[in-house]
């Protein structure tokens, strides 16, 4: 053979092999022997299926951790610790913030009746305060606790002007109306000459009209003077006798002065409208007092102390 060919056939490893059988003899042994197949593997392999399950529990683990993870830092950057329980629910009333709540009680007692902190100065009864504030958050007062108020529309000209128009009706711890405060009202009136005597008076240091007059808290009564028209006959009745007219209100400080022959009014402007704030007497049943002396020790109650220092605490801001 030529020694190039027997080189080539010496590298052949099936024709060199001596281990591997003839293809005829192969072929004859696979078609003659019976088959047989397992389903059973061979001692330490890991079935597809159990390779799947072991990957979702691997995928669940490493979920969980990181919910842990996440739910952890939350905890720590939040509010503090997670389990802690809530604190209890806190109420707060209209008239016990600074913006106006509006809903509150007031007496038939003749002497019945959001600001800011009370006056200093203030007499006795504003202890234990509550401040009310309109709702467009210029005027305010105090009033004591106990005791409430409520708002009502109040009188107006036009749509526009209705909005800034609020009664503010305050009532004691019965119920009953003891005052009331007006704000951003229009109003109207009439005078008459009158004798008026003052029985207490003091300036209300938050309230200043839009021309710079002070304002003042007073206690009085007025008595009618006849007014003579031309063509009407002279009165022949005394001045005397005409039953006293007594009130309690925040008016321009000019009208409690000893000199006073007007009757005046309690409406003073404020840059936000008219403001009138008085105590509710029965005015079907003046005179409220029997005497002057009644009404003097009326003035020396708690009720007297508790309607002046709601009078006294009337602040514009």
């Amino acid at each position: 053979m030529d020694p190039i060919k027997n080189m080539i056939s010496a590298t052949d490893p099936v024709r060199n092999d001596p281990s591997t059988p003839e293809g005829d003899a192969a072929l004859r042994r696979m078609l003659a022997d019976p088959a047989a197949f397992s389903d059973s593997l061979p001692a330490g392999e890991t079935s597809l299926e159990e390779r799947r399950l072991r990957r979702a529990r691997l995928a669940g683990a490493i979920t969980l951790a990181a919910a842990a993870v996440t739910a952890g830092v939350l905890a720590a950057t939040n509010l503090g610790p997670m389990a802690s329980a809530p604190g209890p629910a806190t109420t707060v009333t209209a008239s016990e913030t600074a913006a106006p709540a509006t809903t509150a009680p007031i007496s038939s007692d003749p002497a019945s009746v959001s600001a800011g902190p009370t006056p200093t100065g203030t007499p006795p009864g504003a202890a234990s305060a509550q401040t009310f504030i309109f709702p467009d958050g210029h005027l305010s007062f105090t009033y004591p606790e106990g005791w409430s108020v409520r708002t009502e529309q109040g009188p107006y000209l036009t749509e526009e002007s209705k909005a800034g128009s609020v009664a503010a009706v305050v009532a004691d711890s019965s119920g009953a109306e003891v005052a009331r405060v007006l704000s951003g009202m229009y109003g109207d009136g009439a005078a008459g000459r009158v004798k008026r005597t003052v029985l207490d008076n003091a300036p209300v240091p938050g309230i200043t009209d839009v021309s710079g007059n002070a304002a003042e808290f007073g206690f009085a009564s007025d008595q009618i003077l006849p007014v003579s028209y031309p063509g009407m006959p002279e009165s022949t009745q005394p001045a005397d006798s005409t039953a006293l007219y007594y009130f309690m209100d925040v008016r321009l400080a000019k009208e409690f002065l000893p000199t006073q022959e007007g009757s005046g009014s309690n409406q003073v402007l404020l840059p936000n409208g008219v403001m009138s704030a008085y105590v509710v007497f029965d005015y079907e049943k003046q005179p409220v007092f029997a005497t002057p002396d009644a009404a003097r020790e009326w003035m020396a109650s708690e009720r007297y102390a508790k309607l002046k220092a709601l009078l006294l605490s009337l602040k514009y801001s």
